[in-house]
């Protein structure tokens, strides 16, 4: 469950970073705007689907080693 988060974290903590760069959306806007434009249900799937499959890849290469 812990690895599920941290990969959740990660995702969401690369698309906050994303949105205040040079071509993200949050360029001159505040962090509560970048927070509600990230923290969506799609974002949230996507996230919640590359969480399971990394953890499926991790315990994948556990076994085998």
């Amino acid at each position: 469950m812990v690895e599920v988060g941290f990969i959740i974290f990660l995702f969401y903590s690369n698309l906050l970073m994303g949105e205040f760069e040079r071509s993200g959306g949050g360029q001159g806007r505040s962090l509560a705007w970048a927070i509600g434009d990230i923290f969506t249900g799609t974002n949230f799937f996507i996230a919640a689907i590359a969480a399971f499959v990394g953890y499926m890849f991790v315990e994948f290469i556990r076994k085998r080693l």
